[in-house]
């Protein structure tokens, strides 16, 4: 492709809008436009790049006997009343009614559809296993979209589905899921790890999500020192142990503490450790008030939380709300005497711990030495804190937790048969008995993929993209060529020998200064660089660069071309 017929409207200035490092670049590198708030275009640079995520799921798909097929992205409401997440997905949901005043929406995920399809054409165990898949836009009204395809409303996604005769087909599905996964991302040149993860609004009782490394990922990523061990945060399983300082219980001890509302103050205040104080949470969870109870040096996990209680919807209590359980204001609150029946939940870290202090359910007073089961009902004992740093892994006996920050780009599901069984889709069995097909699902965020794939890797000059999801292999940089006929010669001769050797080419043939050429083609990442210019042209060589490490080679033409099509023949090899 020739660089003047070709259509990449770069930037030099960062846009103002654009928050994180993906965004910016891909804005300035004339990947993406903004149509509306989470509604991008896709220029054809960026296009190239997403085309190239597509190509390589579909292999590794199909590698793993997966069968694609393409679903509608207008879904009428009676599935999703079926299944029940009509009302339970939220606003993200994009509801509208045709001219029949019939109601739909727009396919944020097609658990629903698959199913339908499913049960109405597979009536036998011998029509399984099968798993069916598509790559195709999605809508979510995402309330606050931002940082670009990030997290955008309308968004390219590659979702399967499995269908098995039980759990243990449905298990030999999910693994040659996570092996092809993972091969995916291996092959797009990316560092990620794959984590154990909350099911969220999918549903299902197990999955693992795939998270590409960065430093300006999102999420927090927990994973082992010593073994395999990994989870997201949400997920992230905690060890703790029992603290048996202070074993003898003390008297409990009212005490004032004027004005000290926080965690730090009241300790600073007490002259005692963080991890002395238990605090008391006040949440609602649909409705009902809940009290969560964990030492001061932690911070609660409210999807643990959530899970175990079973709720649909829990958030921290309004003040008013916390007055009425605890009869104390905001900050000084406290296990003890608490007014009415309410459900208390202690984290596991709370269980053993001896002479604690917390809030005294009265304005500017803490209780000093307060042991459970004795001050007050011994409450029900959870895993309901975020994992620190240095935590025992909760898997292997030697590891410690670390804690690393991702981008997901993948997460795999064990659905089982909440779907299945709620749109009644069954098969008959050997013995001719109705049975309820086990399901699964798997997602990547196609346009997702490409940005944390910047985000992993960028400079300060641009892009530094892997070689297989570059949208171009190469790019030859043409020095005057418009002028010396002798460079504009070889560059074409270059250019036809890498294009027939299976090479994607870019020759920047503009009538431009080389500095302009040579910061395009670092902003927009491509990964390796020919530069055809007088001066070395005139000893029979070019100049070969590599984009990642910034080497610089002066070569002879034959050589440079040679070295180019390895080094693109090795980066591919699947």
């Amino acid at each position: 492709m020739r660089y003047s017929q070709y259509f990449i409207p770069t930037v030099k200035e960062t846009p103002s809008d654009a928050e994180v490092i993906s965004h910016q670049l891909m804005l300035r590198a004339g990947m993406i436009r903004k149509l509306a708030a989470g509604i991008y275009n896709y220029l054809p640079l960026g296009l190239r790049s997403i085309r190239k995520v597509e190509q390589i799921v579909r292999e590794e798909m199909n590698r793993a006997g997966a069968i694609e097929l393409l679903m509608p992205a207008v879904q009428p409401a009676e599935l999703w009343k079926e299944s029940g997440r009509w009302d339970f997905y939220g606003k993200e949901l994009l509801r509208f009614k045709d001219r029949k005043d019939a109601e739909f929406c727009m396919g944020p995920t097609h658990e629903e559809v698959i199913t339908d399809l499913i049960r109405k054409e597979i009536r036998s165990y011998r029509q399984m296993p099968i798993n069916l898949y598509q790559v195709q836009g999605k809508f979510r009204d995402e309330i606050r979209p931002r940082f670009g395809l990030m997290r955008g409303r309308e968004f390219i996604m590659k979702d399967a589905y499995s269908f098995d005769v039980n759990e243990a087909g449905g298990n030999v599905s999910y693994e040659k899921m996570y092996k092809a996964y993972r091969r995916i991302f291996e092959r797009c040149g990316l560092r990620f790890r794959a984590v154990e993860a909350d099911t969220g609004t999918i549903g299902g009782n197990y999955s693992h999500e795939f998270m590409v490394l960065a430093d300006s990922g999102e999420d927090a990523i927990v994973s082992c020192s010593h073994c395999e061990y990994a989870a997201n945060m949400e997920k992230a399983e905690s060890k703790s142990k029992a603290v048996t300082e202070h074993a003898d219980p003390r008297p409990m001890e009212k005490v004032a503490t004027p004005g000290q509302k926080s965690i730090e103050d009241v300790a600073k205040f007490l002259g005692v450790n963080s991890s002395q104080i238990v605090k008391t949470l006040v949440l609602v969870a649909d409705g009902e008030p809940v009290v969560a109870l964990l030492r001061g040096d932690y911070d609660l996990n409210e999807i643990k939380l959530k899970n175990h209680l079973g709720c649909t919807e829990l958030e921290m209590a309004e003040d008013e709300v916390v007055a009425k359980v605890t009869g104390a204001p905001t900050g000084y609150a406290g296990p003890v005497g608490l007014t009415g029946k309410v459900k208390v939940v202690a984290d596991l870290s709370v269980e053993g711990l001896k002479n604690f202090v917390t809030g005294a359910n009265a304005a500017d007073t803490h209780f000093k030495n307060v042991n459970a089961g004795r001050d007050f009902p011994a409450p029900e004992f959870v895993d309901i804190r975020n994992v620190v740093v240095g935590d025992e892994c909760p898997r292997c006996v030697d590891g410690h937790l670390e804690i690393w920050r991702g981008i997901e780009v993948g997460h795999v599901f064990k659905l089982g048969t909440k779907y299945s069984k709620a749109l009644n889709a069954s098969y008959l069995d050997a013995d001719g008995k109705e049975q309820i097909i086990f399901m699964g699902c798997y997602g990547i965020g196609i346009g997702r993929t490409v940005a944390a794939c910047i985000e992993q890797n960028h400079d300060d000059n641009g892009i530094i993209f892997p070689i297989p999801i570059a949208p171009f292999h190469c790019i030859i940089s043409e020095l005057g060529g418009a002028k010396d006929e002798a460079v504009k010669k070889a560059a074409e001769e270059i250019y036809e020998q890498l294009m027939e050797a299976g090479v994607e080419v870019l020759l920047d043939d503009r009538d431009e200064r080389p500095g302009f050429k040579f910061k395009d083609a670092d902003l927009i990442g491509i990964p390796l660089r020919i530069v055809v210019g007088a001066k070395n042209l005139v000893d029979g060589n070019v100049e070969l660069k590599e984009r990642r490490s910034g080497e610089v080679e002066i070569l002879p033409i034959a050589g440079a071309v040679a070295k180019v099509k390895a080094a693109v023949k090795e980066a591919l090899q699947a």
